[in-house]
């Protein structure tokens, strides 16, 4: 490219767009490569131009203008399987994982050229990557071991690591986690010896889930702090870049003031021979100038920070639910198919005892899965702010007379008493939608939680302000005072339940906690451990109340 700059000097617009390009200053590259193509009709320089529009949109996500330049570069182009490259890696980041397949093969299939500088390593892993998603997992395996030799020899220890998870994942998801373990481990090894905060977060979290599936929690937790370090670490250190940033725009900006006011005392100085009222209202016409370009520039600073703060927001939605998805659902379906492969020994055998004891257990795995699966989709609806909520005037004792109905074959079956103490008298304003899956939770804790011939009792608790205390109290296990703190702490990540028979993430509590605020009202919790539990839901009365 250097050399190409050479043999066309007089191309300013083309010289200043090459130079930015080597310099990944993307936006000074779009502005004049865009003036190169409207000024020449040079076919060689349209080609350089559109390449470097098209890098530039693809490092700015702007994938769609990208694969539009693609398109407009000749195949004889020199450079051109890196155009190939560049619509393989937009294929694979919009997920056309057979397409994006297609344009790394062409590469990989192409003639050995000493002169090609793209990273053969990272293109076999690119491949790798794209036969796992299109679930073509031999395929898969082959690619990213070629990948991990090849970084080995070339030393590239982050991309090895990422290389290294990878392969483990790969292993992971067909369930052969004798496999996968010692890729983790490695990854996690070699995370210790580099500096980069964000694989050793990755390596730390991957370590972490390993232990929590082999029960090793002391292990897990070990795990999880470090990973809570690596991550407060990030964060610190991407604070102390965007403040290093913001500096380096601020003193840029205060050297092109200077440079600007010097320019204007220049121009007034010239102006001042001719008239001094010519020279104040020039002045006055420059400040108003600057004044409307600094507002401007405000003004798209601050769309930028809330479309920023809006991303994140749903960046960290999605990270819960691929925790979610990943781990609790694949918990329960290798429960169940475990259950199923023991139910098909006892039809054999005709052990109808044992028989009877699955189909138990296998409704129960059943039931605890359509709650977490009910609870995730409200709480994807909530998070992304999709749920619709109309609050009314609502006959409380109805809703948990509805509700408790459903749970009559669990009481019988735990032998467990059910008292709605709450009067036909009391309503309360809420969403009812929200209210029904709310109380559906704490009921579905109680009878979980609670022991044969336990008692569930659910009342009004007499106040004097205008809220409606509702109890829902269980003479079950109970809890600690630690435990209480953590339930009604506000905390980013979803922790698991303590017991190993339940099926969950703490999804259930953080959705009520969520609907509870979303209805203006609030939670809190008595409870003896041994004793049992008092959930308290909070909520604001109406003028129906008697």
């Amino acid at each position: 490219m250097e050399n190409i700059a050479r043999r066309y000097k007089k191309e300013i617009n083309f010289q200043k767009a090459n130079y930015f390009f080597l310099r990944e200053e993307w936006d000074s590259t779009l502005v004049y490569s865009m003036k190169q193509l409207v000024v020449s009709p040079n076919t060689e320089l349209n080609n350089y131009s559109h390449y470097f529009r098209a890098n530039s949109f693809r490092k700015k996500k702007l994938f769609v203008e990208a694969k539009k330049e693609y398109d407009l570069i000749a195949t004889t182009f020199p450079f051109y399987y890196n155009v190939k490259f560049g619509l393989g890696t937009i294929s694979l980041e919009q997920r056309d994982f057979a397409k994006a397949v297609i344009y790394f093969q062409e590469i990989e299939n192409s003639p050995s050229n000493s002169t090609y500088d793209y990273d053969n390593s990272t293109l076999i892993h690119n491949i790798g990557i794209c036969y796992i998603e299109l679930e073509e997992y031999d395929k898969a395996e082959e690619y990213l071991l070629e990948a991990i030799e090849l970084q080995k020899s070339e030393k590239e220890k982050p991309l090895l690591i990422g290389s290294y998870m990878d392969i483990a994942n790969l292993y992971y998801v067909q369930f052969k986690d004798n496999q996968a373990i010692p890729y983790f481990e490695k990854a996690y090894q070699l995370s210790k010896k580099i500096k980069e905060f964000e694989p050793k977060k990755k390596a730390s979290f991957n370590m972490a889930v390993v232990e929590e599936n082999r029960k090793n929690f002391p292990k897990a937790l070990a795990y999880r702090k470090e990973y809570e370090q690596w991550k407060d670490s990030l964060n610190d250190q991407n604070k102390v870049w965007a403040i290093a940033e913001i500096e380096k725009k601020f003193a840029v900006k205060q050297k092109q003031k200077e440079v600007n006011v010097l320019q204007t005392e220049n121009e007034l100085k010239e102006v001042q021979r001719n008239s001094l009222l010519y020279s104040s209202i020039l002045l006055l016409l420059l400040l108003g100038v600057s004044f409307y370009f600094y507002k401007q520039k405000t003004k798209q600073n601050k769309i930028i920070l809330a479309q920023k703060e809006e991303l994140d927001a749903l960046n960290a939605t999605k990270d819960k639910l691929f925790s979610i998805i990943s781990h609790d659902l694949r918990s329960s379906v290798n429960a169940l198919k475990t259950s199923n492969t023991k139910l098909q020994e006892s039809l054999a055998t005709k052990d109808f005892s044992a028989l009877d004891q699955l189909l138990d257990n296998n409704s129960s795995i059943a039931n605890g899965t359509y709650n977490l699966l009910d609870n995730l989709l409200n709480w994807a609806l909530l998070q992304t702010k999709q749920a619709y909520f109309y609050k009314e005037s609502l006959h409380l004792q109805s809703i948990i007379a509805h509700i408790a109905y459903n749970y009559k074959p669990l009481l019988l079956n735990k032998n467990i008493s059910f008292e709605n103490k709450v009067t036909a008298a009391i309503f309360v304003m809420a969403d009812q939608d929200s209210l029904k899956i709310i109380i559906r939770n704490i009921l579905d804790n109680a009878f979980k939680f609670s022991n044969e011939n336990g008692v569930i009792t659910v009342y009004i608790r007499p106040t004097e302000d205008d809220c409606c205390y509702l109890v829902i109290e269980d003479t079950g296990a109970g809890m600690s005072e630690a435990k209480q703190q953590e339930l009604l702490k506000e905390t980013v990540l979803l922790s698991k339940k303590g017991s190993d028979d339940s099926i969950g993430t703490g999804l259930g509590m953080q959705l009520c906690k969520s609907m509870i605020h979303k209805n203006g009202g609030r939670l809190a919790i008595e409870s003896q451990e041994g004793i049992g539990t008092k959930i308290i839901i909070i909520l604001p009365k109406t003028d129906n109340n008697g």
